[in-house]
């Protein structure tokens, strides 16, 4: 790469201009739009403890049967070229089988992904008058100023920036269940350990713990890894991810939706999905043409109807709003037919050692399940006082920062994405990307909203 990709915090002056904390994809979008704008002689440093950019956990599998829930022709890092990450599809020969307009529509393995935010980096790097540094030690400790900010490395390491970035990434919820650190090693297995669920594959049944996006990534996984025993899935509601649909948008207007209250909004999405299917169209047409308006939408419900959004209709939304390929859905939907993928509603309540297998108890007069192994999909987890992040806990703790809304990411002002300090005021010198805006903006984990955020916040960092 053009830039310093393994630099430590003793190379040079333990100061720049804009420090960015996180490398994932957030953070590398971050970076790409600063070196772009940038207009001048300026330092950018971003503190990654991983070895490769970009990946974070989402585009870290290194296997084809994960794909992209969102085509190619959407999946642009930059806003002012749509069309790019089907350039570079096309540049590397992704899809050679198939013509432009098809590869546009296509589900690229995400493993293609951060090669792409690599390479668009180092051109960036290569064209801009600013200097890229990747710093491989996590920041554990952040003191706001109103001149500069200081940070703390975990290797005790102080670093001052003018300006801070947190584009932290996302975590995975912890198995919730009561002893589940104490049960036999390689028996509880992450849903984003990619390699360690091919691993379980074998005879033996399974549970997997949670039943949207990445249990579906579990599954297939597991089934391209030849797993020959039954899945066991098991969720509070058990709705499993929906596919996407070919057809278009439905044609509404959606605006009037900011002025309903949550249960109008629901009672007229069903009659417009009613008046999609008449015409032929698929539901799916019906949330593709209120998808630029996700932010607004949550942000123009009251306290009282998001509180209902997030009790009773939250997993409904992430169904019908995060949807998969049609070729994952079809494989899940294969094995639940055949029968070697069971669905369970309920509640986990116990998971014990015995006899050499695990014991699973999901809600009461239950006969328990007997499985091999448990993977954890139970997604990524949102509160904030649950985060186990040591920067996010040293800021929540020294009062720099408060919980967002209902306790779910970091609270931040909604137009600039500052961070906001335990009274509720705005930091003139940290902003924030991605997962942790979730309870102020709710959408803010896709590239739609990662890549509008990063440049917003790379213009007003080097402003």
């Amino acid at each position: 790469m053009a830039y310093n990709a393994a630099m430590s915090a003793s190379d040079t002056t333990c100061q720049c201009d804009l420090a960015i904390v996180g490398g994932g994809a957030a953070g590398v979008l971050v970076a790409l739009h600063a070196l772009r704008s940038a207009t001048a002689a300026t330092r950018i440093v971003v503190f990654e403890p991983a070895s490769v950019l970009g990946q974070g956990i989402a585009y870290a599998t290194p296997w084809p049967e994960h794909l992209l829930n969102v085509p190619v022709g959407k999946m642009s890092a930059l806003p002012q070229a749509p069309d790019d990450f089907l350039a570079y599809a096309l540049e590397v020969d992704a899809f050679p089988a198939l013509a432009r307009e098809a590869v546009a529509a296509a589900y690229a393995p995400r493993r293609l992904y951060a090669p792409y935010l690599q390479a668009r980096l180092e051109q960036a790097q290569a064209d801009s008058p600013a200097r890229l540094d990747v710093v491989q030690i996590a920041v554990v400790g952040l003191q706001p100023g109103a001149q500069a900010q200081q940070l703390v490395l975990a290797d005790g390491t102080a670093w001052q920036a003018r300006q801070v970035v947190l584009a932290c990434g996302n975590s995975m919820r912890p198995l919730p269940v009561a002893g589940a650190a104490v049960l036999p090693a390689g028996t509880v297995v992450d849903a984003w350990d990619y390699d360690g669920v091919r691993l379980l594959a074998g005879e033996g049944d399974l549970a997997i713990v949670g039943s949207g996006l990445s249990m579906a990534d579990s599954v297939v996984a597991l089934a391209n890894a030849g797993h020959r025993g039954r899945v066991h899935v098991l969720s509070r509601h058990a709705l499993l991810p929906l596919p996407h649909a070919h057809g278009g948008q439905a044609d509404f207007d959606p605006q009037p939706l900011l002025a309903m209250s949550l249960r109008q909004r629901l009672h007229c999405l069903r009659a417009h999905a009613r008046d999609a299917q008449a015409q032929g169209l698929p539901w799916q047409g019906v949330m593709d043409r209120i998808r630029p308006l996700g932010q607004a939408l949550w942000l123009s419900l009251d306290e009282a109807d998001q509180r209902r959004f997030l009790r009773h209709a939250v997993r409904y939304w992430d169904v019908h709003r995060h949807r998969i390929a049609e070729d994952v859905h079809a494989q899940v939907a294969a094995l639940e037919r055949d029968g070697r993928l069971q669905r369970h509603r309920g509640r986990l309540d116990t998971v014990q050692a015995v006899d050499g297998a695990l014991q699973v108890q999901a809600g009461a007069g239950r006969p328990p399940l007997r499985v091999a192994a448990l993977i954890n999909a139970t997604g990524v987890e949102t509160r904030a006082a649950a985060m186990r992040n040591p920067l996010v806990q040293q800021l929540l703790d020294d009062g720099h920062a408060r919980p967002g809304p209902h306790g779910l990411g970091l609270a931040t002002s909604v137009e600039q994405g500052a961070l906001l300090d335990a009274n509720g005021q705005p930091h003139a010198g940290v902003q924030v990307v991605g997962s942790l805006r979730i309870g102020t903006l709710w959408e803010s984990l896709a590239i739609p909203e990662l890549r509008g955020q990063a440049q917003q916040a790379a213009a007003r960092a080097l402003g």
